[in-house]
Parts: C-alpha cells; sequence; structure tokens
C-alpha cells in the first residue's frame, strides 16, 4: 500500500458547524436543477461497494439495510454501488445484465425512497470491467499455465527438448533470470496475475468492445428504469473499461484510441446509446477522472476536453474522481488480485491522514475547478460534481462559493455518519461522527468483505436487531440517529 515519505499525520478539521438556520441559508442546502438533474440540496453520497450482494449478483436484505440507512440521511443524491451490466458471474457485486435483477433492484428504489421521504434522488452506477486474473503460484504458473513458445526454447537454447524438460528448466531459473525469458506480459501474469486490457485487440472479444458495450449499457440503463430509479451513472473512472478507452494509454489502432478525439468516441457512443433506450428526460450523467495519476495516463487537460464533449453530448451531471488505476497497483500476494487502490494513483483516489505536505482533503479541487472552468468558458451549466476529503460544513460551502463544484460528494464522511448532511441542516453539527480517514474501510474493500466504518462497527453489538459481519464482530450499519424514523 502506497504511502507518501514525508509519513504527516494530520487530523480531520470539519471547522465550525452551522446554525439550523445558516443551514438553510447556505449554498450547500439550496437546490440544483440542470436538464434532467433536480435536487433539493447539492449533497452527494457517491457509490461505494459494500460487498452485500448474493453471489449471482442480487439484492439482498443486507443491502436493503445499507441503502436503507444512508437514506435516513436524506442526500440531494445517493449513488448505488457500481452494478455490472454483463450477466456473468462476479461475486457479491450487484450485477444488472439480465431482466431478472430489476424486481430486486425496484425494492431497493422503493426502500430509498421511503426512507428518505422522497427528499433524496436515486442514481445507479453502472460499469462494465475487463477480466483479471490472481496472482498464482510460481511452480503452477511455469509447470501449467504457461503457454511454451519456440521464443521460450530458443532463448532457454533447448530446440529439440519437450516440454516437461523446458518447464523444469524454467523453473530453476530465478525471477531476474526470468525476465530475460519471458515476454513482458508472461512475466506480469506470473508476478501480478493475468489482467485483459482494452489494448489487447488481438483478442476478439476485445477487438469487439467498441460494437458490443453501447448496447450493453443502454440495456442496463433501461432496467435501471423500469425499476424506479431517478437516473444512472454511467462508470467511466477509475481502473475499469470504459476510463481505459478513456486514458492516453489506449492506443488503440481501430480508432478508438490514440488522440483523445479518438479515446472519448466509445464514451460517447455509449452515452448517445443509453439516452436512446431511456429517452430525452431520464437523467444520465458520468463519473471520470480529473487526472489518471500514472506516468503516461491522462491528465487534467484531458479532463477538461472531455468534460466539454460530454457537456456539448447533454449529459445532466459530471462526476470528478482521480486515479485508482491497476497500472501502478502494489503486487499482490499470491492467491490475490491485483488492488488499483494500492499505488500512487489509489492514494490520489482515497488519501490517508498520513500525507504529504498537501495533507489528505481536498487533493482533487484544483483539477475540478479547471475542469468546471473550461466547461463554463465553453458556454456549458452542466453541473459538477466533486469528493475527495470532504468532511466539513465550512469546506463543502467554499467548493461552491469559490466556483470549483457545483455539488459535494462525501463518501468516507457519509459512510462514516450518514446523517451527517441531515445534521448539519439542522444544527446539530456538534452530533457529527467525523472521518478519522485511517482507511479501514478501503482495507475491508481490498480483501472483499463487507465494508464497515470502524467508528461505528463495535458500537452495541448486542443490542436487538443489530446485525452482525460475517466474522460476527462488526455491525453492518451505523447505529441510527435518535432522530431518524426506522422502517417498520
Amino acid at each position: 500500500m502506497f504511502r507518501p515519505s514525508q509519513r504527516i499525520k494530520y487530523q480531520p478539521d470539519p471547522g465550525k458547524s452551522p446554525s439550523a438556520g445558516r443551514a438553510e441559508a447556505s449554498r450547500l442546502f439550496s437546490p440544483v436543477s440542470y436538464h434532467n438533474l433536480h435536487l433539493e440540496q447539492r449533497t452527494w453520497v457517491p457509490a461505494m461497494v459494500p460487498w452485500r450482494a448474493s453471489e449471482e449478483g442480487c439484492v439482498t436484505d443486507d443491502i436493503l439495510d445499507w441503502y436503507e440507512r444512508m437514506a435516513y440521511g436524506r442526500p440531494g443524491a445517493l449513488v448505488v454501488e457500481a452494478t455490472g451490466i454483463r450477466d456473468i458471474a462476479s461475486g457479491p457485486l450487484l450485477r444488472m445484465g439480465h431482466d431478472r435483477y430489476i424486481p430486486g433492484l425496484k425494492e431497493l428504489a422503493d426502500v430509498v425512497r421511503h426512507a428518505s421521504e422522497g427528499h433524496t434522488r436515486l442514481f445507479i452506477q453502472i460499469i462494465d470491467f475487463l477480466s483479471i486474473r490472481r496472482r498464482p503460484q510460481r511452480g503452477k504458473f511455469l509447470g501449467r499455465f504457461l503457454e511454451i513458445t519456440p521464443s521460450h526454447c530458443r532463448l532457454l537454447r533447448a530446440q529439440g527438448c519437450d516440454e516437461a524438460e523446458i518447464r523444469a528448466q524454467l523453473l530453476a531459473l530465478s525471477d531476474q533470470e526470468l525476465q530475460d525469458i519471458l515476454t513482458a506480459r508472461e512475466f506480469e501474469s506470473l508476478t501480478r496475475g493475468y489482467r485483459e486490457r482494452v489494448t489487447d485487440t488481438h483478442l476478439p472479444h476485445i477487438r469487439a468492445l467498441p460494437g458490443i458495450l453501447p448496447d450493453l449499457f443502454a440495456a442496463a440503463a433501461g432496467r435501471a428504469q423500469q425499476a424506479g430509479m431517478d437516473g444512472v451513472e454511467l462508470h467511466y473512472a477509475h481502473a475499469y473499461t470504459m476510463a481505459s478507452f478513456l486514458s492516453a494509454r489506449n492506443r488503440r489502432d481501430d480508432g478508438y484510441g490514440g488522440a483523445k478525439e479518438q479515446r472519448i468516441r466509445l464514451p460517447l457512443e455509449v452515452y448517445r446509446q443509453v439516452r436512446q433506450v431511456v429517452g430525452d428526460d431520464y437523467t444520465v450523467g458520468c463519473r471520470y477522472l480529473s487526472d489518471d495519476c500514472i506516468d503516461n495516463g491522462s491528465d487534467v487537460e484531458d479532463a477538461k476536453f472531455f468534460g466539454i464533449e460530454f457537456a456539448r453530448a447533454g449529459m445532466d451531471f459530471l462526476s470528478l474522481s482521480r486515479g485508482g488505476k491497476f497500472e501502478d497497483a502494489a503486487q499482490p500476494k499470491p492467491g490475490w488480485s491485483a488492488y488499483p487502490y494500492t499505488g500512487l494513483s489509489g492514494y490520489e483516489c482515497m488519501p490517508s491522514y498520513i500525507s504529504d505536505e498537501q495533507g489528505p482533503f481536498g487533493r482533487n479541487f484544483e483539477p475540478a475547478s479547471a475542469v468546471r472552468a473550461a466547461i463554463r468558458q465553453a458556454g456549458f451549466a452542466t453541473p459538477l460534481v466533486v469528493a475527495g476529503g470532504i468532511h466539513g460544513f465550512e469546506q463543502a460551502e467554499a467548493v461552491l462559493a469559490n466556483g470549483i463544484a457545483d455539488i459535494v460528494g462525501a463518501a468516507r464522511q457519509s459512510l462514516a455518519d450518514p446523517d451527517w448532511f441531515l445534521k448539519l441542516y439542522l444544527g446539530c453539527g456538534d452530533e457529527i461522527n467525523v472521518c478519522q480517514y485511517t482507511n479501514s474501510c478501503e482495507g475491508l474493500d481490498q480483501k472483499h468483505k463487507q465494508v464497515t466504518c470502524k467508528l461505528w462497527d463495535r458500537t452495541c453489538l448486542d443490542q436487538a436487531g443489530v446485525k452482525l459481519s460475517k466474522d460476527g464482530r462488526r455491525r453492518l450499519t451505523a447505529p441510527v440517529w435518535k432522530r431518524t424514523p426506522r422502517r417498520t
């Protein structure tokens, strides 16, 4: 896990909380309306994966409890976790690649609407991702999985040897010696696990992505609409398929890679197909990166261009994140998959309280401000959502007052206290549980464990009705605030 070398330890500083009167008159709790996006307030809970779906990708009671608890805090918008658009096995992650998922998603939408008493708009983030495999045991990879080629025989000077002899020679080499024998991708598959890229156009299914993904995204968006979701957020961020098309590392030779005008081509085609299916009066936006934060990746100048083109295409909102890439992820242990939030780019996405001179709070503000300014200069008023270490009223209000963004997103702070926006609004800021940014939640996510917050996961474990994690040591939802109504 990447940590800045300076290792400066910061304490959260939410500042002074407003009175109820000041909160009501603030920018943060003012409405926003643009095209199909209509929010009562400029508060936004970004998508977080809590690892509570069934192995078949279905909505469960634990999923309902999670989003119900978030909805009690009545944010302006609540975004459902990244939900797969393909009907393929992907573990306990929500999926919507088939109509059979619609009833569960409809129940989820109904629960959120009831818990928030209709105050919160519910969007669902829809995602595509390519195949990634766990780092193999060395003996299994070299002894069984590696495809032996004439190149291996030539470099080993083993022409005429049978496959078993060649594998035995490979097993006897050190990793340093293997780097001279294996291709870069073979060595990566050995030391990090095999991972597909959008540039693997020698693979027919990768080459075919531009012809397949628009319909898959559109079908998923149509199901979201049928389920009663208020809108969809197209996942164009982090380490996944659509972000990889946008990245400057995308050098496809089929008109979908290279220049930024070509890299944005598929994301725009996906949006247009989604819009055709859901109609002109349904909320559709996307989340993308202000900066890849990797060598030779996309930067803020790319993000400005993308933002203008997304706005020009008619998206209802744009949500900015940063980093979170596979390219600089830490080497996983054998049997584990690479996790895209363990390198420098991952730190930029989810910085912790151990940081550098810049600190862990607001690292995305400057690039977001530049992107928003470029969109405004191009003549578009598309609302921009920014997130990243926001945990206090003064900080959130400054984001809006200074033109950094139009909507304030807070994931980890909303996990620490799902009621924090509501507490601010009611003048009860002194009751907020402030996120400490230790990233214990991220550690659970990396291990694909049910995500909780250390500020509440050991509170009232013996209380009647409290559901516990699989290990029995943590509660699965935050304690209910005394002013919050409960579902009956």
